[in-house]
């Protein structure tokens, strides 16, 4: 009986030693490291690739509207385009600054039309963060009667087409006498429902018991919000000053629905006709020849002059606006 088993066991192991060494000769882990390295080095270059080709059909546009704006008027025409201009016009950006656009924009000069766009931006965006920090503040920390039937319909609103709302501030602005002036491109939108949904889930992550080790210290609701509540929810915060700032800064048909030429933004008037008009010291691009046809150079230039300062706080912000939204949208 004995024998019996130690045969088994011996064949067992015989067996299963063959198998193990089969095994071995036939896997070379070598060769599959490298087999896999090499399907890796394939697969990163592959998507490499594919997002350099992705960037550059994104930047074209870019650099075709920076080339242009340097371009004469009649490289532009030309019904070969070029890529890269024969001559820089750099005189493109000058003439922007010394134009007026009578009959277009009012006779607002372009520096006139851009302080407008800075006054409105800087005031729309402060004045909108307080009442956006305030409103999320009741609703994530403060409790009263009807908040989550309130915050509920505040939702629903978001639900309800913009182009709605345009008409019925509309309407109130014009019984109101409110139009051209400031107040009428900042009041109506000084709340953003969006960015209050944000911010209240910032707020709604923050541990209660900073707020009671708050209120045991003495310290009030409003000092509670400007010291522990807005340093903690900082890149949200951030977030939401850059891209209210750039909704105001890009507006277009609201300012153009409710004001004159002259109270309009920078958007309207770069939409405007750009003329090789002679100007109050004799200058003119051309001598006047194109006389009162529309110069695309001029457009293209004044487009890259709108776009640069938003170009460059999303590329020194861009890392705060996608920290702030996705951190806004967890909890725990």
């Amino acid at each position: 009986m004995s024998n019996s088993s130690n045969k088994r066991k011996s064949s067992t192991a015989v067996v299963g030693q063959w198998d193990l060494s089969a095994g071995d000769e036939g896997f070379d882990a070598v060769k599959a490291q490298k087999r896999e390295k090499a399907k890796n080095i394939v697969k990163n270059i592959f998507v490499y690739v594919f997002l350099t080709a992705c960037a550059v059909l994104a930047f074209l546009p870019f650099y075709w509207m920076l080339m242009s704006s340097v371009k004469t008027e009649m490289e532009f025409r030309e019904s070969v385009p070029t890529f890269f201009p024969h001559a820089f016009q750099w005189k493109n950006y000058w003439m922007i600054f010394h134009q007026t656009l009578p009959g277009v924009t009012g006779g607002a000069s372009f520096t006139q039309i851009l302080i407008n766009t800075l006054v409105v931006g800087v005031l729309s965006t402060v004045l909108g963060l307080v009442v956006i920090v305030i409103t999320a503040y009741a609703f994530a920390r403060m409790k009263f009667t009807g908040k989550n039937i309130l915050f509920a319909i505040m939702l629903a609103t978001m639900m309800i087409p913009g182009e709605l709302f345009t008409v019925s501030n509309y309407i109130t602005v014009a019984k109101a006498h409110m139009n051209d002036s400031f107040a009428v491109l900042i009041l109506p939108f000084l709340v953003s429902v969006y960015y209050v949904y944000l911010l209240r889930n910032n707020f709604m992550q923050i541990p209660n018991s900073l707020y009671q080790a708050a209120k045991i210290d003495g310290l009030s609701d409003l000092g509670y919000l400007i010291k522990v509540m807005v340093p903690l929810t900082a890149p949200t915060l951030i977030s939401i000053t850059l891209l209210k700032f750039i909704g105001t800064w890009n507006s277009y048909i609201w300012p153009r629905l409710v004001n004159t030429q002259s109270w309009q933004m920078i958007t309207n008037w770069v939409t405007g006709g750009f003329v090789d008009r002679v100007q109050p010291d004799g200058f003119s691009l051309y001598g006047g020849d194109y006389g009162s046809n529309p110069l695309d150079t001029l457009k293209m230039a004044a487009v890259c002059m709108v776009s640069l300062p938003l170009l460059i706080l999303f590329i020194f912000a861009r890392r705060y606006i996608m920290r702030g939204v996705s951190k806004s949208g967890t909890k725990g």
